[in-house]
């Protein structure tokens, strides 16, 4: 009798630790005490990655334990061991590294020629054969107002030829809703997947500032990150705007190992109002633009982790002008180098997923590394009324 009872006793408490909990995490800054937003979190026993929300929190569920770390360009890295993590919202602060001043930084060799070092070595590193297990949600805005939701997670598989990185798109599960009862599926024109995943890795981005053609219509200045002494930060901006120069970049790159961290590439409103503005039926006008890429470098990888676009522009149609934004983010939740096996029947050859029909097996946003903000997770909340 004692030996059935201590089986069930280890069974049982077998099947508690194998449950998986819900772990809340907020990261803040030690001395200002504010959340950081962007900051990675990786689950060191999965690997999986995660990015806090404007509000420095994230969530996700864990079977077991695992310690936790804690990572953004500004601040220290830390490693949070598993038995000091609470089920319930835990802090962490982050220190800021605050080690250098933001100084220009002088070089024998002209920036254009630095950024087209950075880029091609960055290439090069990108140029693995690897899958990339994405969460990928859009919103879309008709005059202001949240007309349409999609997220999915899915797989992109990279393969090497002379020509760069080429994907092959894999949906495991996706869902698309209307947010509003008017019918607004002939204004939806998200983002093309494919294209943009091979942009992140092609580094297209930079064909205006790389061109020589159009070399002397930017200013280039590099400076010393503000925060981390290690990396330095070029800033490229028009001369004069124009509709073929109205981007101004931003880049963080490590100037040892070559690689970009990260970028971002605005079109502020107050640019787009000085591009002369098109009244043809059929025009698009561009009122603000935004890419945002980070990369991560562990060890001897090096890969997308995540990216935000978004596009704001007039539809000029024969009686009225609509207002168009296009919300897109990126985040990997998982990097491998394994292949995966599939069908060519699997593969999803569709620009976006409008265009797919809901295919719902979990909760998969519950473990996509995004988590909402208060007002991303009351619209977001409102689909489990449609689902």
């Amino acid at each position: 009798m004692n030996r059935l009872i201590f089986l069930f006793f280890i069974l049982f408490s077998t099947s508690v630790l194998a449950q998986s909990a819900e772990y809340s995490i907020v990261v803040k800054d030690l001395e200002t005490q504010l959340p950081i937003d962007e900051a990675t979190v990786v689950v060191l026993k999965t690997k999986q990655i995660l990015l806090s929300n404007q509000d420095g929190k994230v969530t996700f569920m864990l079977i077991g334990s695992s310690n936790i770390q804690v990572s953004e360009a500004n601040y220290e890295t830390l490693t949070v061991r598993w038995e000091s993590l609470k089920e319930n919202e835990f802090v962490i602060y982050l220190k800021n590294k605050k080690n250098k001043l933001d100084e220009i930084v002088l070089s024998k060799e002209s920036p254009d020629k630095i950024l087209r070092k950075i880029v091609s070595n960055s290439m090069k590193k990108l140029a693995v054969s690897c899958r990339l297990k994405v969460y990928v949600r859009e919103f879309f805005i008709l005059d202001n107002i949240y007309s349409y939701y999609n997220d999915g997670l899915v797989n992109f598989q990279f393969s090497i030829n002379k020509k760069g990185p080429t994907t092959t798109l894999l949906v495991e599960q996706n869902r698309s809703y209307g947010l509003i009862e008017a019918d607004v599926s002939a204004d939806l024109k998200g983002y093309n997947l494919n294209n943009i995943m091979e942009n992140y890795y092609n580094l297209n981005y930079f064909e205006s500032v790389l061109d020589s053609k159009l070399k002397n219509e930017y200013d280039f200045i590099i400076k010393g990150h503000p925060s981390n002494e290690n990396y330095f930060v070029m800033f490229i901006k028009p001369v004069t705007i124009s509709n073929k120069v109205m981007d101004s970049f931003e880049i963080v790159y490590d100037p040892l190992k070559k690689l970009i961290i990260e970028f971002m590439i605005i079109t502020t409103p107050e640019t787009a109002a000085g591009i002369e503005y098109k009244t043809k039926v059929g025009a698009k006008n561009i009122t603000r633009s935004l890419v945002k890429v980070n990369y991560r470098v562990d060890g001897l990888d090096y890969h997308l982790l995540s990216s935000n676009e978004e596009i704001a522009y007039d539809l000029v149609l024969k009686d009225k002008v609509k207002n168009i934004q296009v919300r897109n983010s990126f985040i990997t939740t998982s990097f491998n180098k394994q292949k995966f096996t599939y069908n060519e029947s699997d593969v999803f050859k569709e620009k976006t997923l409008f265009n797919k029909k809901n295919k719902i097996l979990t909760n998969y946003w519950d473990i996509s590394g995004f988590t909402a903000t208060n007002q991303e997770k009351i619209l977001i909340d409102a689909l489990n009324f449609k689902m």
